[in-house]
């Protein structure tokens, strides 16, 4: 399996390159050169599979070459054992046809734990085999960070620097990053938006000199290695429901679009699904473009689904790529204006193209509570914000009634106690596991949204605590 980039003019890789290249060396995302595709009979044929033999499957044809079945399988098998539940990604029935893929039973209870503890182990196998070191920069927007950190924090080859906006994650969020102690992990509380995280992390991967000659690895959903894994659960969705027999609907609650691209890319090979729909909350560039073919940036605004709170989407680039016809140049004319004027649009026929297969919803705190409230007093069910969002756009969305729908739960609610409990529901205890998370020493730097002081404090504190 080759490699390529989304702006064209990068060489083409392999899976190992492009699991340590994270962005392209012209500024792009890596994406497959063909995309396998499977049939309906042979998606058939893996139901009632375990999730880790599913996932060798469905994920097989993308590290070929790279890594061995044997080492892939025990790998995965690895990956998913953690979970606390034995079914990985269950189902729950809300109401007729509608159901919630809980995405939340990994270690730190979001759907990131479901790429990020494969990424750390398949960094590990690699850099083992090259006897390679490398940085992990890595900007969160409350739960990649613990994610990464919770799937990297054993890896002897990696230290991990992940930079949140400081005062704009959830106290949960922040606790879960930042009471993991290792001479690996470094907080750091940026006085600034993710936005500002994430263009740091990009300033960083296309000048890589303040690193002294040690290589940079991504974890956010830019590494091919986090979409890769994310397509596995809509393939498990759909064989509970049906599937390939019948097509499948999927409401994802997303900011940066890699959850909802994975979904994209699950139908392009090969699994039935009729439509997906873009949740987000009032940082709506995404339904902005879905809705109006207008992707232009405006201000951001805190929310009570902070992990949303985005309004540049790394991934939809990924999306723009095939919209026109894989043309690099052409992505990179538009994404170059785009960073001239803050606008961007694409032509019409591009963007009925892309309508047939979206829709989106933007959800404002007030309904997210309203919808919080409305689920629980018809199923007892308690649900964050971000996947209250999701079934709000669901319910609004939705084109057939008779298509099984879809909610991604990309968090257990426990991380977002105070959006559940402005809804008039009991915010739930947190799991034995993490019980005592609010007594456990903390450790963070907070630095101003300055480029050069972040990437010096990379350099000074890399290599276990000894300067890069």
């Amino acid at each position: 399996m080759r490699y390529i980039s989304t702006r064209g003019q990068a060489p083409a890789l392999n899976f190992e390159d492009v699991l340590l290249a994270g962005l392209a060396s012209d500024g792009g995302l890596y994406v497959p050169e063909n995309l396998p595709r499977f049939t309906v009979e042979e998606i058939a044929s893996w139901a009632g599979l375990p999730y880790h033999e599913l996932a060798f499957r469905v994920m097989r044809p993308f590290v070929a070459g790279s890594i061995s079945d044997a080492d892939f399988k025990q790998i995965l098998q690895e990956t998913y054992a953690g979970f606390a539940h034995s079914a990985i990604a269950p189902l729950k029935q809300l109401d007729a046809n509608e159901w919630v893929l809980e995405l939340f039973h990994g270690p730190t209870l979001a759907f990131k734990d479901f790429a990020l503890q494969l990424l750390g182990r398949l960094l590990d196998h690699v850099l083992q085999k090259r006897n390679e070191r490398v940085v992990i920069m890595g900007a969160t927007s409350g739960d990649t960070g613990s994610a990464a950190i919770e799937g990297c924090k054993a890896c002897d080859h990696v230290d991990i620097f992940i930079m949140h906006p400081h005062n704009r994650v959830s106290a949960v969020q922040r606790k879960q990053m930042t009471t993991i102690m290792g001479d690996n992990i470094h907080n750091i509380a940026i006085e600034g938006n993710f936005d500002d995280c994430q263009e740091m992390v990009k300033a960083s991967f296309a000048d890589q000199g303040f690193l002294k000659g040690t290589r940079l690895v991504a974890v956010n959903s830019i590494n091919w290695a986090r979409i890769m894994a994310q397509i596995v659960y809509y393939f498990h969705a759909a064989l509970q429901l049906g599937g390939p027999a019948r097509s499948i609907a999927f409401s994802v609650p997303t900011g940066n679009f890699g959850d909802i691209f994975a979904g994209y890319l699950a139908r392009n090979m090969g699994l039935p699904i009729s439509q997906l729909i873009v949740a987000t909350n009032r940082n709506d560039i995404l339904h902005r473009f879905m809705s109006g073919n207008r992707y232009d940036k405006d201000t951001l605004h805190p929310s009570l689904s902070p992990s949303m709170d985005i309004m540049v989407s790394s991934n939809f680039e990924r999306l723009l790529f095939d919209l026109h016809g894989r043309n690099g140049l052409a992505v990179a004319e538009l994404l170059d204006a785009f960073k001239t004027s803050g606008k961007l649009s694409v032509d019409d026929d591009r963007w009925c193209e892309a309508r047939k297969l979206f829709d989106s919803l933007a959800v404002d705190d007030e309904a997210t509570c309203a919808t919080i409230a409305e689920v629980y007093k018809a199923t007892g069910e308690v649900l964050d914000p971000h996947t209250a969002i999701g079934v709000r756009a669901a319910r609004d969305c939705r084109r057939h009634l008779a298509t099984p729908m879809v909610v991604l739960g990309t968090a257990h609610p426990v991380k977002f106690p105070d959006a559940v409990e402005k809804a008039g529901v009991q915010a739930p205890e947190l799991p034995a596991h993490l019980a005592d998370l609010h007594q456990r020493e903390e450790r963070c730097t907070v630095l101003a949204n300055d480029l050069k002081a972040v990437q010096q404090f990379v350099s000074q504190h890399g290599n276990r605590g000894k300067p890069l």
